[in-house]
This record gives C-alpha cells, sequence and structure tokens, in this order.
C-alpha cells in the first residue's frame, strides 16, 4: 500500500473525531427525512439537539445517555442555549417565534417544568441566545434587529418568596438589522448585526459602537476572558471582510486589525476520524478571503470559526492560525472547553475534538486503532520530533504499535514507523545510557503505593558513602522520583507489575539479559535499556542490580533515621549479615559474591524451586480432567487440598527471606516501619497479655496471628520471581478454584485436631484474607471478584481486603496518583479516558471515588456499566444500601422506557436478589409504616396516595416474571410495608381478587375501580363481595385520618351509592337494582343514583334504537345489491 504523506510543517494540533454520534442520532430517531436537527448546543453537562418536530433531547455528555426530552407544540426548534453556570436551566426558541425557559429539576429529582414563555418575539425568526453568566437572564435577538431580556424568577427563589412573581421581558434595544450573534460576559453584553457589532452595558444601560466602518453580511463577535490571575481585562474579537479580526478592549475600542488572509493559503490539515484514511496535499492555495459567520472562544488562547468549506482555529494575540481543516456543509458549531459540535445542513452531527498531536495519538492506542494511530504517527512526525511527543510517546510505544500491524498489509507504514523511531532513537539513548548504570549508581526503594523510589547517589559532589545531609539526600531522591515518574504512560494495561508490597521482595539472585536494538519492548512501560520481553523478568532485573547496593548503603541510612535503642540492636551487624548471605545460598545456590562482580551472571530462572511445583501443578490438572473430580465438590477440595501445600512450600523460602529482612533491614531504614516494630512489639504484648486466664483456643489461633502478621498490609501483586506463561496459567487456574471452593488450611491441618479446630473458628475472615494476599499476583482477578461477591457476601472483609489489593496494583499507575486532584466530573472523565474499560483495576478507581465524594459518584458508575455492574456496587457500599438504591435508580432510568423492565430482568439473574432489591427499595425514603398500615394490619385510607422515593423502581421489580413462591413473597413484603399500588398489582397477578377488593375498600378511593387498568367485578358474586364489603365498612367506625393530611377533597370515596353507581354503568340499570334489591342495598341510595339510571335507560334505549337503525339500512342496502 501507499506510503503517507509527511506534512513539513511542524503543527502541534489536530481536530480528531474519536467518536461517532451517529448511534445516538439514530436512537433519538433523528437521522430521517422527516425529522432531523435544527439546532445544537453544549454545555459542561449536557448536548442539546433541537428538531424540526418542536422537540428538544437533552443527553448527558457522559456516556452519552438519553435523558430528557422536551416537547413543544410552538413549532420546530430555531435556537438552543444552554445555562453556562447552571445545567438546570436550559432556554429554547421555536420557529413561531416564541421563547420558552425550562428548569430541569433534576436536584430535586422532579419533572422538568416550564419556567418562562415570551412572546415578545413572537411572529419573528430568532437568530441567537445567550445566557448571562451570573444571573438567570436570557438574552434574545431576531431577525428584525430586536434584542430583549428574560429575567426568571425560579422556582427555587420562590421559596423564600413571599409571592410568585413574574418579571416583564427587557427590550434591550433595535439595532439596524438582523442579530446574526450575541455573546456576554461580566455586565457586558455583545451584539453583532449584519452591518456592524455593539458594546451594552446592561447595568448602567449604556451602548457603544464598536469601529466606525461598517459591513455587509452575517460576521460574529466574541468576548475574549482574560487571566484574572494576571490581571488582564477582558478582549473582544469581531470579524471583519477579507480575513480579518479586530482586537478591540472590554470599553469598546478597536486596538487593531489582524490579517489572515495569507496565513489561511496553507494547506489543510486533515481531521483524525475512523471515517476515512487522513490525507494531506501538499499543494499551498492562494489566500483565502473569508467572512466568518460567527466567532466563539475555544480552549484558553483559541477562537474558532467557520465557513462552507471548513473550520478555522485561530490564536487571535499572536496572529496565528494554529490550524484550518476541510469539514464540509456546516450549519452551527457549538463549543465547549475544547470540544466541538458541528451540526451539518444533514441533520447529522461530528463531535471534534481539539488536541495535541501526541495526545491524539495516546488516545489512539488506547482504543486499539492501529491503523489510525500510525498514519497519524507518521503524517504528523516532525511535529512529534521537534515537540514534546518524545517524551510522552515514547519509543517503547512506538515499538509496540509497529508490532500490532499486519507486515504484509502494512508494510509501508511500518516502514516509515521505523525510520521515525530512528530518528527518537537520540534521546531515548541518551535516557538509555544514563539509566544503564543504575545498577552502580543508584538504588530503588519501594513505597507503600507499590512506585520505586530511585535513590540517586550522583546529585551533588558527595558519593553515598560520604552522604552527610540526610535533607540534601532526601531532596535528590524526590527529585530522581519526579523524574523517573515522568516517564511512566498515564494508563498502563497492568500496573501490578511494579508493585511488591514493599521491601521485602527483593531478590539477590543475578541476572544478565542480553539488550538487542529489535527487542519487544513492554507497552506503555519504562524504557530501560535492559528491558527483556517479560514484564516480570524486566522487573526482577531491576530489583536484582540494584539488591547490593541497598545493602551496602543500609547501615549509613540506618545510623540517620534510627533511635539510640535501635542502634543496639543494630550492633550485631556480622551475624545478621551472615544470615542474610544463609539464605541468599539457599534461594540461588550459585551466587557468590555478587557485591564484588561488576558484571551479573546468567542463571536459569529458579527451574529448581518450581520443579516440583510443576509436578504437582501438571498432577492436580490432569486430576481436573476427569468428569467425576471436576463436577463432584468433595473430590475437587480434595485435589486443591493436596496441591495448596507443594505452593506454600514453593513460596515459603521468599516468605522466610523477606520475613527476615523485613525485621531487620526496615528498622533500620525507616523509623516508622510497619514488620519490625509489629513483630517486637506483639511478641512483648503476648507476654504482658498471656496469663493463667489463657484458654486452649486462644493458644490455637496464635499460629494463624503468626502467620498473618508478616504479610499485614503487603499485597504479592506481582510474582517475585519470573514464571513460565504455561505454569502461571495453570497456577491462577488452581488458585482461583481454591478460592472459589474455600480451601485453605492445607498446612495447618497437618498439625493437629486441636489446632485445626480452633483454626476453623479464627478462618471465616482470617484465611480467605490471607490467601488473598500471599497469592493476588496468581488470581484470575475477574473471576475472584465474582467468586467473593457470591461466597463470602457475610465477610464484607475479604472484599475490602480484594479492594486493597486492587489499589495497590493500581497504586504505581500515574492514573491512580493524578486522581487527587479536580472535581468529580474531571476525575470521572480521566478514568474514562485512561483506563480500558475492561480493566480488573476500574473497581479500584470507582472505589476511590466513592471514598471521596460518597452517592454522587456512585449514581456516575451507570457510564461505566457493565464493566462494573450492581453487585459490584452493592459490595461497595455495602455499608449504606440506600446509596446502592440511588445508583440503581439512576441505572435503569437511564434506559429508555421500553427497555427498562428487560433491562431489570438481565441484573435480576437469582429470585433472592429480586427480593433483597424490593425489600430495600420499600424500606428506604418511604412513608412511615404507621401512616400505611393500621393497628389490624389493614390499609389506612388514601395510604396508596403516599410518595415513595423508588416507587417506579418496585413496580418494575414485581412485574418481573418470577416463580409462585417469589411472586407470593413480594405480595407479603408489599402488604407488610404498605406500598398497596404493588400489593394490587400482585393480587391481580395471583388471581388474589377477594383480598384485592377488601383493600380497595380499606383504601376509600373509586379511582381504582375506574378507568382501563381499574379493578371491575366481573362476576355477580364479585359484585355481592364488593357490595357486602362496603356495607360491613359503613357499620364500622370511621377510620383514622392518615398522616399525610387530610384527602377529603381528593378522590372520590368507596361507599354504597358510587359502587352501585359502577354497579349500573357495567350490568345495565335494571340488573343493577335487582342485584341491589337482593343486598338490602336499595334504602341507601339516594336521587342522584335513581336519576342516574334513568339517565342510562335513556341511553340504552337511544343506542339500541341507533343500532336498529343502521342494521335496517344495511339490510336494504344489500338487498339492493342483490336486485
Amino acid at each position: 500500500m501507499t506510503s503517507v504523506p509527511v506534512i513539513p510543517e511542524p503543527y502541534t494540533h489536530v481536530l480528531a473525531e474519536f467518536e461517532s454520534l451517529d448511534p445516538l442520532l439514530s436512537a433519538l430517531r433523528l437521522d430521517s427525512s422527516r425529522l432531523k436537527c435544527t439546532s445544537i448546543a453544549v454545555s459542561r453537562k449536557w448536548l442539546a439537539l433541537g428538531s424540526s418536530g418542536g422537540g428538544l433531547n437533552l443527553i448527558q455528555k457522559e456516556g452519552w445517555k438519553h435523558r430528557l426530552f422536551l416537547s413543544h407544540r410552538e413549532g420546530a426548534i430555531s435556537q438552543v442555549a444552554c445555562c453556562s453556570h447552571d445545567d438546570d436551566y436550559v432556554a429554547v426558541a421555536t420557529s413561531q417565534g416564541l421563547v420558552v425557559v425550562w428548569e430541569l429539576n433534576q436536584e430535586r429529582r422532579g419533572k422538568p417544568e416550564r419556567i418562562y414563555v415570551s412572546s415578545e418575539h413572537k411572529g419573528q425568526r430568532v437568530t441567537a441566545l445567550c445566557w448571562d453568566t451570573a444571573v438567570l437572564r436570557v438574552f434574545v435577538g431576531d431577525h428584525m434587529g430586536k434584542v430583549s431580556a428574560i429575567k426568571l424568577n425560579t422556582s427555587k427563589q420562590a421559596k423564600a418568596a413571599a409571592a410568585f412573581v413574574m418579571f416583564p421581558v427587557q427590550t434591550i434595544t433595535t439595532v439596524d438589522s438582523c442579530v446574526v450573534q450575541l455573546d456576554y460576559l461580566d455586565g457586558r453584553l455583545l451584539i453583532s448585526s449584519l452591518t456592524r457589532s455593539f458594546l451594552c452595558d446592561t447595568e448602567r444601560e449604556k451602548f457603544w459602537k464598536i469601529g466606525n466602518k461598517e459591513r455587509d453580511g452575517e460576521y460574529g463577535a466574541c468576548f475574549f476572558p482574560g487571566r484574572c490571575s494576571a490581571g488582564q481585562q477582558p478582549l473582544i474579537y469581531c470579524a471583519r471582510p477579507g480575513s480579518r479580526m479586530w482586537e478591540v478592549n472590554f470599553d469598546g475600542e478597536v486596538i487593531s486589525t489582524h490579517q489572515f488572509k495569507k496565513l489561511l493559503s496553507s494547506p489543510p490539515l486533515p481531521v483524525i476520524t475512523l471515517r476515512s484514511e487522513p490525507q494531506y496535499d501538499h499543494t499551498v492555495g492562494s489566500s483565502q478571503s473569508l467572512s466568518f459567520p460567527k466567532l466563539l472562544h475555544l480552549s484558553e488562547h483559541c477562537v474558532s470559526s467557520w465557513t462552507e468549506r471548513g473550520i478555522y482555529i485561530f490564536i487571535p494575540q499572536n496572529v496565528q492560525v494554529l490550524l484550518w481543516s476541510e469539514v464540509k456543509d456546516i450549519q452551527d458549531v457549538a463549543v465547549c472547553k475544547n470540544e466541538l459540535f458541528c451540526l451539518h445542513l444533514s441533520g447529522k452531527i461530528s463531535h471534534l475534538s481539539l488536541v495535541s498531536v501526541e495526545r491524539c495519538v495516546e488516545r489512539l492506542l488506547r482504543r486499539g486503532l492501529w491503523d489510525l494511530a500510525a498514519r497519524t504517527c507518521c503524517l504528523f512526525q516532525n511535529s512529534l520530533i521537534a515537540g514534546r511527543g518524545r517524551k510522552s510517546l515514547t519509543v517503547d510505544k512506538l515499538e509496540h504499535l509497529k508490532s500490532q500491524l499486519d507486515l504484509t498489509t502494512y508494510s509501508d507504514l511500518i516502514s516509515q514507523l521505523e525510520e521515525l523511531i530512528l530518528k527518537f532513537e537520540p534521546l531515548d539513548s541518551d535516557c538509555s545510557s544514563r539509566r544503564s548504570s543504575i545498577s552502580s549508581h543508584e538504588s530503588f526503594s519501594i513505597l507503600d503505593s507499590g512506585i520505586y523510589r530511585v535513590i540517586s547517589s550522583r546529585r551533588g559532589s558527595q558519593s553515598d558513602e560520604d552522604s552527610c545531609s540526610l535533607h540534601s539526600q532526601t531532596l535528590s531522591e524526590d527529585e530522581r522520583l519526579r523524574e523517573f515518574t515522568s516517564h511512566q504512560e498515564e494508563d498502563q494495561p497492568d500496573p501490578g507489575c511494579s508493585s511488591h508490597g514493599g521491601e521485602d521482595n527483593v531478590s539477590h539472585v543475578p541476572v544478565t539479559f542480553e539488550t538487542d536494538k529489535n527487542e519487544t519492548f513492554l507497552p506503555f512501560g519504562i524504557p530501560l535499556s535492559f528491558r527483556s520481553p517479560s514484564p516480570l523478568v524486566s522487573l526482577q532485573a531491576v530489583k536484582e542490580s540494584v539488591s547490593s547496593f541497598v545493602r551496602k548503603t543500609t547501615e549509613k541510612i540506618g545510623t540517620l533515621h534510627t533511635s539510640p535503642d535501635l542502634k543496639v540492636r543494630q550492633e550485631p551487624r556480622g551475624d545478621e549479615q551472615s544470615c542474610e548471605e544463609d539464605v541468599s545460598s539457599v534461594t540461588c545456590p550459585k551466587d557468590e559474591d555478587t557485591e564484588e562482580k561488576k558484571e551479573v551472571t546468567s542463571q536459569p530462572p529458579e527451574e529448581d524451586k518450581f520443579q516440583e511445583l510443576k509436578i504437582a501443578t501438571a498432577e492436580a490438572m490432569t486430576k481436573l480432567q476427569d468428569p467425576l473430580v471436576l463436577f463432584e465438590p468433595e473430590s475437587l477440595r480434595m485435589v486443591l487440598q493436596e496441591w495448596l501445600p507443594q505452593l506454600e512450600k514453593t513460596f515459603a523460602t521468599q516468605d522466610t527471606g523477606n520475613s527476615s529482612m523485613t525485621s531487620n533491614e526496615d528498622v533500620e531504614l525507616f523509623d516508622e516501619s510497619k514488620n519490625g516494630i509489629l513483630d517486637e512489639d506483639n511478641e512483648k504484648e503476648k507476654g504482658d497479655s498471656l496469663g493463667n486466664e489463657e484458654t486452649i483456643a486462644q493458644m490455637a489461633c496464635e499460629p494463624v496471628n503468626s502467620l498473618r502478621e508478616p504479610l499485614d498490609g503487603l499485597f504479592r501483586v506481582c510474582s517475585p520471581c519470573s514464571i513460565a506463561d504455561g505454569l502461571q496459567k495453570d497456577l491462577a487456574e488452581l488458585t482461583t478454584l481454591c478460592l472459589e471452593l474455600n480451601v485453605f488450611n492445607s498446612e495447618t491441618e497437618s498439625t493437629n485436631g486441636h489446632v485445626d479446630n480452633a483454626l476453623q473458628q479464627c478462618s471465616p475472615e482470617i484465611l480467605p484474607c490471607q490467601f488473598l494476599k500471599k497469592y493476588f499476583f496468581l488470581l484470575d482477578l475477574k473471576r475472584a471478584k465474582e467468586s467473593i461477591k457470591l461466597s463470602y457476601t457475610n465477610t464484607p472483609c475479604v472484599w475490602d481486603t480484594f479492594i486493597e489489593g486492587l489499589k495497590e496494583m493500581a497504586s504505581s499507575s500515574p492514573t491512580y496518583l493524578e486522581m487527587e486532584e479536580g472535581d468529580l466530573p474531571t476525575r470521572l472523565k480521566f478514568v474514562d479516558d485512561s483506563v480500558p474499560f475492561d480493566s480488573p483495576l476500574l473497581i479500584a478507581y470507582a472505589t476511590r471515588l466513592y471514598e471521596k465524594f460518597g452517592e454522587s459518584a456512585l449514581r456516575s458508575l451507570i457510564k461505566f456499566y457493565p464493566s462494573i455492574s450492581p453487585s459490584d456496587v452493592m459490595q461497595l457500599c455495602h455499608q449504606h444500601p440506600e446509596r446502592f438504591l440511588a445508583y440503581l435508580d439512576s441505572l435503569v432510568k437511564s434506559r429508555p422506557e421500553d427497555q427498562r423492565p428487560s433491562f431489570l430482568e438481565s441484573l435480576v439473574q437469582r429470585e433472592s436478589v429480586k427480593l433483597d432489591w424490593l425489600l430495600s427499595a420499600v424500606s428506604h425514603d418511604a412513608p412511615p409504616s404507621t401512616s400505611t398500615v393500621d393497628d389490624e394490619g389493614h390499609p389506612r385510607p388514601h395510604s396508596h396516595l403516599f410518595s415513595w422515593g423508588y416507587s417506579q423502581l418496585i413496580l418494575h421489580l414485581i412485574k418481573l416474571p418470577a416463580d409462585f413462591t417469589t411472586k407470593e413473597k413480594m405480595t407479603d413484603i408489599c402488604r407488610s410495608h404498605g406500598f398497596w399500588p404493588g400489593y394490587l398489582t400482585l393480587c391481580l397477578e395471583l388471581e388474589r381478587r377477594r383480598e384485592a377488593f377488601a383493600n380497595i375498600v380499606c383504601l376509600n378511593d373509586m379511582s381504582l375501580m375506574e378507568g382501563d387498568s381499574g379493578w371491575v367485578p366481573e362476576t355477580v358474586e364479585e359484585w355481592k363481595l364488593l357490595l357486602h364489603l362496603v356495607q360491613n365498612k359503613n357499620i364500622k367506625p370511621v377510620p383514622q385520618k392518615s398522616a399525610n393530611g387530610n384527602f377529603g377533597d381528593g378522590p372520590s370515596p368507596v361507599n354504597v351509592e358510587n359502587v352501585a353507581l359502577l354497579l349500573a354503568k357495567a350490568m345495565g340499570p335494571d340488573r343493577a337494582w335487582s342485584l341491589l334489591q337482593e343486598c338490602g342495598l336499595t334504602l341507601e341510595l339516594s336521587e342522584r343514583f335513581t336519576r342516574t339510571c334513568d339517565i342510562l335507560r335513556i341511553a340504552e334505549k337511544r343506542q339500541r334504537a341507533l343500532i336498529q337503525s343502521m342494521l335496517e339500512k344495511c339490510d336494504r342496502f344489500l338487498w339492493s345489491q342483490q336486485a
């Protein structure tokens, strides 16, 4: 295939379309010839789309969920404007000239309502809408030049007001021609017409004409906010003929004229999109003399505009064209920060983002768009080489990108990438050569978060042996850490491999790796010169290359950090060193005097150590092939219990070495070190607390605590040594099965029965948590998460431990660290852009957001469904079930109305979950049961009219398909909590009609038996039952009024006369009268019943006569046809 042309100029930014909105328009049915999008607006939260049918669709930008639909009978939507400082308000102009202002009531979870309808411009064409930036005020301009202001008095303000006040529409001014654009900032209204621009001080009611020269045509104008920190005043930019702009100060005085005509002669930059391959034509065109119909402030320093040919982005203060790209047939553009939403004449919408070239490539890589990412790299290679792209877009990523391309299909593209990589080499070579001496000049320490801290000894003139200032050394460490982390990618696919839970896991096995220029680099990793093809082996090499230096500097750092008491315990260094050498010799017998060697010797990766584990694993996997074992839980547990001791034995040596290093070195290195101090304190506490009153069970729990203490707070999120892929896969299968089947205690079973019994008493929480910490790096995280949710529902600490492990694994990622700043929408967007959608670490990020923002973060997690499921959220907020209900209600409401039942059914797979969710929904945000149920368990009158916070969710749950037993339990739940609408629905479904009629009589509301969905008796026996219930009700004393107030003026009561009227309408007056006589209720009827029966008889006679005449006419017609 042909090679990609290279853009000669180093452009820094590009327009990119990362996602298509065509599926959204299709779902909204705005892609047909009959109905299409006519107007567009955007805010921080909403994308507003007005249609030719008069509907306004409000789509939440987070996840593109269709949230609201506002209908207008006043004509098609011609203009839309979202309030910039309050997302709860939106203004709409219709084709008839009416302006409607909506309050969405999202905070109160109410229905949107019209709070103002202005007819000031009725009969005119509204051409511009603009919101005040401080108060709730809308400015409106029409094609006759009239500009008005609508000041709003909202329901929020009316709460504190004595009466509702409707402010009149204020006419601001009438300019000489059609209003092209309106803009507002800091008390000033900017009006751009066909002839000139005007500046209006709305507070002082003063007006200025901008400039002296008029123009003829559609030319826009906009404010350019200044920097508050720098004390800069806002500027104004007004479009002029011939690709020019006026720069105007905030008082309306023209400062200068900027000419962009010659600058626009450069070729257009391609838009990076999935719709087509990016193309670039080197041919330099002629100067463009353009008129810009609107000017929009974009990002921080830019102003954007468009013509019928394309989109143009300027940096006006520098008189620079940042870029221009060909985008055809644009009708209107809405901007928010660096996003552009383009409405085309066909009704289609393009979502473009103004991003730097390197940022564009990174986002394409995260989405796996390898072909497009490679073409973008080759197209903008001059930009990547000349700019900062060499730091963020490293050789590792380019190598990984090249490896993803098919050699036969993209041969030319691969060769161009190789040339680009060669041009990147000088920078990476310097970095590699600098880092290649890490083993001799620098050392690593592992923080609690799992990040490797680089301790540099080359800063300044002192060596590590002669360092005298602890402050200067700590400062150099922080500087090196910032330099080190600057090379990391913000969203690594597998960040867990850089976290080992502490310094305990440093190995002393020397390994040499030969580096080849064409070796396969890890995607998005740290560019180390000794990078191996395996991430675990690479990380092991880093630790082994610096382990000797860690031991050398231990004594010196210990003297700086520790107290005099600790120094006394540090004196026998010779014995401790010998112990370390013994452990090292056991771990690797071939390791001899590694500290004195400058070259690292090569050795097989611990084959002897894993030989027995390989044999035991292969034997266990063979047994699992037998269906009699695989499908029999007890047999499967026996196989796992036989295999688990070998796993523990294999990694026991590493645990022993780590615990010895922890108890000795950590006390010397850090004054606040956990494990060394804890071990000594625990020994003292045991000696003081254990007395004659100790029980045997407490003594038996001691081994459990001793097993647990060395691993408290530490997780093995990455293997301590290299493991072959095949063995790793089998270990993951068996280890995950152990967690699923609760097989943890193989080692302690071999001691004695007494200890085993005590261990079983301590194990419901301790053993699974300990197992997770020890073998976290072996688990299949997705299966482990589902297993914990199903098998450990009564032990929430197991879930908490699993989440802590995920946090530990994610803590080394820059994404996890950068989430400390920003508000909730910023962090959500950051996670959405940086974390893969199917990553098991996503729940760790969600947990962190929940801990910071609470319920509001839970509601925002619906955008991550199905990666984060409702069961995950339920575990996340198990201490606050009401917050889970808010999430579930928002998740269900995010679907269209007709899809909600099926969607909820897909979420609820088990009958017990339906009952749990229903019980929780009727228990929270619900009226008190004393208001809905009387002392005898009967409904209180009108209690079915109470407001329930989750009534829609409850009704959806009870309508789900379920067996008879579950439906009966649902009925009992609704009855006990007084949710009578659901109870009546279930009674109808279960054919419990007698109970339903008895409760309807108690509820005392005739509307329950009227209408299409009313409960009307179907047989004579049911009518007799209902009349009997009503008669007995009248004999009873008057029921107590409900706590919600008096409903006397509300629904029609259930009494004999109203039921008799319903009976007469259903069966006819004559049959109804005979049935009432049979029940002895004719004396209780008034004249109203008699008159109604007479009217029904007359209507019935007329209807019969009409039917008879129609039949006769039909008969005559048919006979005439035969003749």
